[in-house]
């Protein structure tokens, strides 16, 4: 029987693989989608996020990130981080390196969805495959968590995220983040001539719309792109969206199944920790054989409601 099964493939659900590898257990994640797998992300790892992809093993390139910044008019507030920084990286560069530090360790990787849900006092079963455990990391609008009753209304207050990347180089090592009325606009760098821009807000309109309500940052990629070569300061990639972004869930533990990164519920993009928050309720669980073998009422005890 499979130790551990993953349904969803991203970020949150490798590393939960490779927890479970690390610990000496047989971990299957299921993923309808081919590596690497992009999607709407502020891309700003934070210190901590640093650090639990270090203990997983993974260390992949990017651009240091040396604090934040908060823009609103002629208004300025800074703050460097204490110790080492955080890290400013694609997506799919990111997405990358977890899905080879997963197959390097062994995990199997199939394609597929998790669907239906059946368990027992013993074992979870789940895409045509039985395990002790199921972890649910299929993302912010996870099916697993619906479909086990674990999902609550997300209330009126609901925002949405945008991003797009530009050929420009980095004007800075900070994480900038610029106000306006009606949400703000997240710039972060991650790689020798390209930034990634997202837009937060409860408005929903088109991205150019939202950026037209950032004239300081408009004129920052106009400059930064100016002078640096043909194409520079167009955009690199199209816009990609997700939200509403508040999730709110009964509990993070049903059974054998367990939540968690954005499946386990999600407040706000506003700290930029997202992939910091991920690994740390996989950390917090502690993916070791002892609590795997526990009944699954003790669960609570190592992983929390």
């Amino acid at each position: 029987m499979i130790d551990v099964l993953v349904a969803g493939g991203g970020p949150a659900g490798l590393a939960a693989a490779i927890h479970s590898a690390l610990a000496g257990l047989e971990a299957v994640v299921v993923e309808p989608r081919t590596a690497p797998v992009d999607k709407a992300c502020g891309e700003g790892v934070m210190p901590s996020g640093v650090a639990g992809l270090r203990v997983l093993g993974v260390e992949p390139a990017g651009r240091e990130l040396r604090g934040i910044r908060y823009v609103a008019g002629a208004a300025r507030a800074e703050a460097s981080f204490h110790g080492p920084g955080g890290l400013g990286i694609r997506r799919t560069e990111l997405h990358r390196a977890l899905h080879e530090r997963a197959l390097g360790l062994g995990v199997r990787i199939v394609p597929g969805r998790v669907g239906e849900v059946r368990q027992s006092a013993d074992f979870v079963s789940a895409a045509g495959l039985t395990a002790r455990w199921l972890i649910a990391a299929d993302g912010l609008h996870s099916t697993v968590r619906r479909g086990l009753g674990l999902e609550l209304p997300g209330g009126a207050h609901r925002r949405y995220g945008l991003r797009r990347h530009y050929r420009v180089e980095p004007w800075t090592d900070f994480v900038e983040v610029h106000w306006s009325g009606v949400g703000e606009a997240y710039v972060t760098p991650v790689a020798d001539g390209l930034v990634g821009v997202a837009v937060l807000s409860r408005v929903r309109r088109g991205y150019d719309e939202h950026l037209h309500d950032f004239p300081d940052l408009t004129a920052s990629l106009r400059a930064a792109g100016s002078g640096a070569g043909a194409g520079a300061g167009t955009e690199a990639t199209g816009v990609r969206g997700a939200g509403p972004l508040l999730q709110r869930v009964r509990r993070r533990v049903a059974g054998r199944v367990l939540l968690v990164g954005d499946a386990a519920g999600y407040v706000d993009a506003l700290t930029g920790e997202g992939i910091a928050l991920g690994l740390r309720t996989i950390q917090q669980f502690r993916m070791q054989s002892p609590p795997l073998h526990q009944p699954p009422d003790q669960l609570l005890n190592h992983y929390g409601p």
